[in-house]
């Protein structure tokens, strides 16, 4: 059970209600957003569902993928959380333009833990993604740390255009990933990118015929799972880094990570 609680009452309800199904099978955990009649379209109860996970996901997993049940990864935010009733028993957007600045911003921070914790350094994330990948479904692709698309994937940000900004922590990897003009670009047309375009701007590491997209993900997870873990944390650690620091200090960091390795190596 998680508890829901921004834009409406605190309540608790299953993964199954929200729309969410959770395998861990040994070092593989696998999300699907189950709710293909919706597109996949998130709420509320999503992202803390999203962010239950994330805190009670069990140590030995390695890989956590993320999919869509259906022909799209997620189209986005449930339109219903426009209107004024919003969903049932988690408010709407409506009743979260009441809150004071500091409880809205304390709600949304809890939102976004559900996209951060899939960047951890002990942990490499994959979106395997299928059809609409629209606005929060576009965040949440670039939460993951890889992303492998169908040859049918349609992303877009489409906050812009419904007078919001996109403020489920996928601005700052777009930027890192197409650069600061071209995400202007994308998010202030609101415009789709396809599989093809997004493959050649860096936002996909790999593009497969839906048909081949469950394969693609194995192969790459058994990929991974192929190199040390501790090796595997300290590396993807340095390169997260990487940008915030200059060479020389990099420099310095390789040098600190490399002397524990070796020192677990050979003591």
């Amino acid at each position: 059970m998680v508890e829901v609680a921004f834009g409406g009452s605190a309540e608790e309800v299953s993964l199954e209600e929200v729309g969410l199904r959770y395998e861990v099978d040994g070092k593989i955990a696998t999300i699907t957003l189950d709710r293909p009649e919706k597109r996949n379209a998130q709420t509320f109860a999503t992202w803390s569902a999203l962010a239950h996970i994330g805190d009670t996901l069990p140590q030995q997993v390695r890989v956590v993928v993320i999919r869509g049940e259906g022909p799209s990864f997620s189209a986005g935010i449930d339109l219903r959380m426009f209107t004024p009733e919003g969903v049932p028993g988690q408010g709407s957007f409506a009743a979260s333009a009441m809150l004071d600045s500091s409880t809205f911003e304390q709600r949304l921070a809890k939102a976004q833990q559900g996209f951060l914790w899939l960047r951890r350094p002990d942990i490499v994330s994959v979106a395997a993604v299928q059809g609409h990948a629209i606005g929060a479904g576009f965040q949440l692709a670039l939460a993951c740390d890889l992303r492998v698309l169908a040859d049918d994937a349609k992303l877009c940000m489409k906050e812009p255009a419904l007078g919001l900004v996109p403020d489920l922590t996928g601005t700052k990897p777009l930027v890192d990933l197409v650069g600061l003009s071209r995400a202007i670009e994308i998010c202030l047309t609101a415009r789709t990118v396809g599989a093809e375009e997004a493959a050649r701007i860096g936002l996909a590491e790999l593009v497969v015929a839906p048909g081949d997209l469950g394969q693609a993900v194995q192969d790459l997870t058994a990929a991974l799972l192929a190199v040390d873990r501790d090796a595997a944390t300290a590396t993807k650690r340095l390169l997260q880094g990487a940008s915030e620091r200059t060479l020389e200090e990099q420099c310095v960091a390789e040098g600190q990570e490399q002397a524990v390795r070796l020192r677990a190596l050979f003591a």
